[in-house]
């Protein structure tokens, strides 16, 4: 600091202009837009960009298989325990069936018996 304060205005002023001159040089001393190689990175950058998305689209498919095939499994399951229970009911339904024609022929045996014996 104790530097600065012995120069004059205009030095600091020149020391100013300098350092943003140095900024637009840098700034001019990067590649342009038209560069080639520019080209190049982007079209890069644009073909992992586009694999990317065709790699997530694929995942997304998969995943979209996937929870279609679970779907069908689950529809197939209900429907199989569906038969099933409605094989269950028939089963039901005919056992109480042959149980009640069962008691029947036995209720009309003992009334046949007792009128026999009468």
């Amino acid at each position: 600091m104790a530097s600065d304060e012995r120069k004059g205005f205009g030095e600091r002023l020149q020391k100013a202009a300098s350092a943003k001159q140095a900024m637009l040089d840098r700034f001019k001393a990067r590649q342009s837009v038209d560069d080639p190689a520019a080209a190049e990175r982007r079209a890069e950058r644009k073909a992992l960009s586009d694999a990317r998305d065709a790699r997530l689209a694929e995942r997304k498919a998969l995943k979209q298989a996937e929870a279609e095939r679970a779907a069908a499994d689950q529809e197939a399951q209900a429907a199989s325990q569906a038969a099933q229970a409605a094989q269950d009911e028939v089963e039901r339904v005919e056992r109480e069936a042959r149980l009640a024609l069962e008691q029947k022929a036995a209720r009309d045996a003992r009334y046949a018996a007792r009128k026999a014996r009468k």
